[in-house]
């Protein structure tokens, strides 16, 4: 089976939730499998390392994970507009694979979480495309094709999955931005599987 490395940083479980469902669309192609990973937090004491293991959720990613994947999800929650700080430092660190080309010709899909409808959602998931669009990865979106991007109040665009937690921080995606996490899974996978051919 063919795996779409789903990677991605959460603090309060919403992106978490939102690549469980971009998760669930990689399976349900024939062949796909997703694998979950997070990216450990930034401390600004450097002096006492982040455990190996997180305590739940996805284990951390290493750097063959990228190596194996046939595809790669990245998400990220906003912050002011951008992706947050553990994500943009764990793709400062890849000089080597960059170097290498590891992900060079393989399709990638980036997903978000906001507290507010205007947030940033679309500025963070296009700065989240551009250092993929360095590793020359095939960049793969949710085409207006899909019936709920046309008719979502909450999240969701053409440039990644997204979610709006609100003020309350709810971390559980609303019907309709699941659906787009679930196709935006199954359309990297798909596209996935027709580029290993």
């Amino acid at each position: 089976m063919a795996e779409i490395l789903v990677l991605y940083y959460s603090r309060g479980g919403s992106v978490a939730r939102l690549a469980r469902q971009i998760a669930r669309g990689v399976e349900e192609v024939p062949g796909m499998q997703a694998r979950l990973r997070t990216v450990p937090p930034v401390a600004a004491v450097t002096q006492q390392a982040a455990p190996p293991v997180p305590e739940d959720g996805a284990p951390y990613v290493q750097v063959s994970d990228l190596a194996e994947c046939a595809g790669l999800a990245l998400g990220s929650p906003t912050r002011f507009g951008n992706m947050a700080a553990p994500v943009k430092h764990f793709l400062d660190g890849l000089g080597g694979e960059w170097a290498s080309g590891t992900l060079a010709g393989k399709p990638a899909a980036v997903f978000t979480s906001t507290a507010t409808q205007h947030g940033g959602q679309e500025s963070t998931l296009l700065t989240m495309h551009v250092p993929l669009l360095h590793h020359g990865c095939v960049i793969v979106g949710i085409p207006y094709t899909e019936a709920a991007l046309n008719t979502t109040r909450g999240g969701g665009t053409p440039y990644g999955a997204s979610h709006v937690a609100g003020l309350q921080d709810d971390p559980q995606p609303t019907e309709e931005e699941a659906v787009l996490a679930r196709a935006l899974g199954r359309r990297l996978a798909d596209i996935a599987s027709r580029l290993a051919r």
